[in-house]
């Protein structure tokens, strides 16, 4: 008999602070209409979760619909023992797209690598059909507007879980997309990989290819960096994680034609223990064992308007290593795919207030229009809404004074985060909200390429408090460098303002401008005791300690770990908007 469980449990959580007032746009660290953070509290907060259990003999499964929708813990009931790392505290650390990747459990991404809604609440709905229970979570993303549902069911007597993830795009244009499924496991020293023989792409310093059989590793100790191994190609569709001295371990299986994206990630020992530790109170470390329906994160498909796709994969849990050939794919009876729920935009504040909006243009109630989100409110028009632009038009028409500043800030936000860069410059040049201003500058600077319009519509910003905000000052510095020279002194102005800041990207922008200046041993000291927080696939810092490095005449010199980026070569389709190396 398999149960279902829904229940609220309070977890220790550090909070994320966001970045600031200025939306997501063309913003290499974030992907808009979502805000990203700046930094991770050192002190955990207690905070309530909702989670739904999935019960039988052999398994309880875990679900938490408001950490968008992953698996939290898999009991393995033969050993009484956690399959998963589960940290003692939710501690979000800094990795695309939205600087808030939370270590553990199992992510499922869609449409894009780490998805944008794992500190976000999600539909969910749970029953039992006939001897099986299942939880489906789901939405309408905000920023493509495409649906997505990851199901997870539990058989009677079934030892794995389940979990298949359905998507679809009934938008009126082709969409990109990306989805792997990421399961943190408890890494030890003798924590051993079982994976299939086959070419492996190897993403450490370089990326090169391997032979597994001949030059992987087979366990965690054996390897003394951060590295990241995608299988080319596989002679078997199974592979997992198993830890002797727990006496547990994870293996994933799938059927390689649906799914045959395979992906092992450990920070192995040495220097980059400290990496993985980050995640936790206790110090533990993990492993990921990933899997998807492509080969590697380099890639995204495009799902074109109308069209389906779903593919199915099983966490087996085990207390004894297995035997990959001899493991035989399930065949569990899972429902048609017709039944599956298809959620609408998801449960949260802020996107039922953009409804609100819809629902009063669409009534022409004026009086139900409610006011343009606040300052601090961050909301910011979701692109993937069609109907919200003709809905924004009709506020800026029907409003006057700030509130229609306000209206027309957002609306040059959606267009600006639809792609329509020409026509949001337009909206925003016509506002005065201090918002709209400072987004026009980074319209300007980082898809225009056009710094001097870029300073222009910062040195519009009328509120002090606005304009000596980190995120602006380092926009208007950005811009600022890109004039040369003659702007070292208006630099130094606003940089030395802040120098009382403990902002890790007012200190960047300080370094570089010392580093400007000539003063390299300077913006050497200032880099070197800065205990910058730790950041995945992010090289600012990196580019300019060398450049900084070069200009003493040490151009071979390492950067110290204080500078908290990782020596991984660039790899992954992680950004929606690129950035050149060292501007960031």
């Amino acid at each position: 008999m398999v149960k279902i469980d829904e229940y609220d449990t309070t977890l220790l959580t550090h909070a994320v602070l966001p970045v600031g007032p200025i939306p997501t746009v063309c913003d290499p660290e974030g992907v808009y209409p979502y805000e990203s953070f700046a930094e991770t509290s050192r002190r955990p907060e207690v905070k309530r979760y909702r989670m739904v259990a999935l019960e039988n003999e052999r398994l309880r499964a875990t679900i938490c619909p408001d950490l968008g929708g992953r698996v939290h813990s898999m009991l393995d009931k033969a050993s009484g023992q956690e399959a998963l790392f589960v940290p003692a505290s939710l501690c979000p650390v800094r990795i695309l797209p939205r600087m808030g990747f939370i270590p553990g459990g199992i992510e499922v991404s869609f449409p894009i690598a780490h998805t944008p809604v794992q500190l976000e609440r999600v539909h969910v709905q749970a029953e039992r059909r006939g001897q099986r229970g299942l939880v489906w979570c789901g939405e309408r993303e905000l920023h493509s507007g495409l649906h997505w549902t990851v199901e997870y069911s539990l058989g009677a007597g079934e030892p794995y879980l389940t979990q298949r993830v359905y998507f679809q795009n009934r938008t009126p244009a082709p969409c990109p997309w990306t989805s792997w499924s990421n399961a943190a496991v408890p890494a030890r020293p003798d924590t051993e990989f079982h994976f299939p023989g086959g070419p492996v792409l190897r993403h450490g310093a370089t990326v090169d290819t391997i032979d597994w059989a001949r030059e992987g590793p087979r366990c965690v100790g054996e390897v003394r960096r951060m590295t990241g191994y995608f299988w080319l190609a596989a002679d078997a569709p199974v592979f997992g994680a198993f830890t002797p001295s727990l006496g547990q371990g994870l293996y994933h299986l799938a059927d390689a034609r649906t799914a045959p994206g395979i992906k092992l990630w450990t920070y192995g020992l040495g220097v980059h223990e400290r990496w993985a530790r980050a995640a936790s109170l206790s110090g533990e470390g993990y492993v990921e064992i990933q899997g998807g329906p492509l080969r590697d994160q380099s890639q995204r498909a495009r799902l074109d308007s109308g069209e389906a796709r779903a593919h199915v994969e099983f966490w087996l849990p085990a207390t004894a290593p297995l035997d990959l050939d001899s493991i035989r794919l399930p065949t569990p009876a899972l429902p048609p795919l017709d039944t599956v729920p298809i959620f609408d935009w998801p449960p949260r504040p802020a996107v039922r207030y953009w409804q609100a909006v819809f629902e009063a243009y669409a009534a022409k109630a004026i009086g139900r229009l409610p006011g343009p989100p606040a300052l601090g409110e961050h909301w910011w028009a979701p692109s993937g809404m069609d109907e919200l632009g003709t809905a924004l038009e009709w506020a800026v028409a029907v409003t006057d004074g700030r509130a229609r500043d306000g209206w027309r800030f957002q609306h040059g936000a959606w267009l600006a985060g639809r792609g329509e860069v020409e026509g949001a410059l337009a909206a925003l040049e016509g506002s005065r909200d201090d918002r709209a201003a400072a987004l026009a500058g980074r319209l300007h600077g980082r898809s225009r390429r056009d710094p001097r319009a870029a300073v222009a519509a910062l040195r519009r910003i009328a509120d002090e408090a606005v304009a000596w905000h980190p995120q602006i000052a380092i926009e208007r510095d950005l811009a600022l460098a890109a004039l040369g020279e003659a702007t070292l002194a208006e630099r130094a102005v606003w940089l030395e303002g802040l120098a009382g800041i403990d902002d890790d990207g007012v200190i960047e922008r300080r370094a570089s401008l010392l580093a400007d200046q000539g003063r390299f041993e300077e913006a050497r000291a200032l880099m070197v005791e800065t205990r910058f927080q730790l950041v995945h696939q992010r090289y600012v810092r990196t580019a300019l300690w060398r450049r900084i490095e070069r200009g003493l005449g040490r151009p071979e010199a390492s950067p110290p770990v204080t500078l908290g980026e990782d020596d991984l070569a660039a790899f992954g389709a992680y950004r929606l908007f690129e950035i050149e190396p060292g501007t960031g």
